[in-house]
């Protein structure tokens, strides 16, 4: 008989995009997955294994929290089940407004260290960011508070950007902010989905001329770049600038609705359309695995 496919942690990693600190964190604490062991300690995990992650992140995207899993996964129901997330943004919301760093830092690195970046963004981070601004249109303090949140969720994702492309290796994806925003969380959204997902990236925060955008991609050679617009664009000038640029091309962000008929009508090859950083990540992660096969117009 042939022997069962073990993968090591590294590997189911690779191939759920959870990882191994948050996988080793559903072992330990809520006794989620069961690997076999190899004589000095090492995790191996059997293709069933492999199929109980996806089918945790299944439950994750649905709204369940990590605590809630084991039971979901024992006791099957079709009722999607109400998470803990709206308490994690109340608590964020509360150290923002005692502008408590450490607190804010205490959150969201035990959230990171129990769920992968795609269900935080999701179900945390985004609706996170809907609710400040909200409370930023008639709040007193709106604006220290804004300073405040955005410097340290700059710093946050920038330090895990940072941290994740000194371990990738290849092409990278070149991120480009359309606007002149000061700070723009989609776009660090965007960067810390695709390094965590094993993409390295290049962040570029301020508007580029055509003639500066053409010499970045001679420069850097990235195999796709994703521009996060802003609410007003240039859409003529852009995509005339992109025409003449080579790999997969990404516009979109929080303000897609605004262009996205423009867009859409443009018959640009290669030129793909995204709402929110999941989005994106999903398309690129597609044109990766088929870079032949997704070729269709402003997707």
């Amino acid at each position: 008989m042939p022997s069962e496919t073990l993968l090591p942690i590294g590997e189911l990693a690779r191939r759920t995009g959870v990882n191994p600190v948050t996988l080793r964190a559903w072992e330990r604490r809520y006794g989620l997955l069961k690997p076999q062991r190899t004589a000095k300690g090492h995790r191996l995990y059997s293709l069933d294994q492999v199929e109980r992650v996806e089918a945790v992140l299944a439950w994750l995207q649905r709204g369940a929290s990590v605590g809630q899993v084991r039971e979901l996964l024992d006791k099957p129901t079709t009722t999607p089940p109400k998470g803990d997330w709206q308490a994690r943004q109340a608590q964020l919301i509360e150290a923002i407004a005692n502008l408590s760093q450490r607190a804010l830092d205490q959150q969201l690195n035990q959230a990171m260290a129990l769920y992968p970046a795609v269900t935080l963004c999701e179900q945390l981070l985004l609706p996170l960011l809907d609710q400040l601004d909200l409370r930023w249109r008639t709040y007193f303090n709106a604006r220290l508070e804004q300073v405040f949140f955005h410097s340290w969720l700059r710093s946050k994702l920038g330090a895990r950007v940072y941290h994740d492309n000194q371990l990738l290796q290849g092409p990278a994806v070149l991120l480009i902010e359309d606007s002149e925003r000061a700070f723009s969380p989609g776009l660090w959204l965007c960067a810390w989905l695709l390094t965590s997902n094993g993409m390295p990236v290049e962040v570029l925060e301020q508007p580029l001329a055509a003639a500066q955008l053409q010499s970045a991609v001679s420069a850097l050679r990235p195999w796709a770049m994703l521009i996060h617009l802003g609410p007003r664009i240039d859409d003529r000038a852009l995509l005339r600038t992109l025409q003449g640029l080579p790999g997969t091309k990404l516009l979109g962000g929080a303000t897609l609705a605004l262009h996205e008929a423009r867009l859409k009508a443009c018959g640009l090859p290669d030129l793909f359309l995204f709402d929110t950083p999941q989005a994106a990540l999903r398309l690129l992660q597609a044109q990766h695995r088929q870079p032949v096969e997704m070729t269709t117009p402003c997707t």
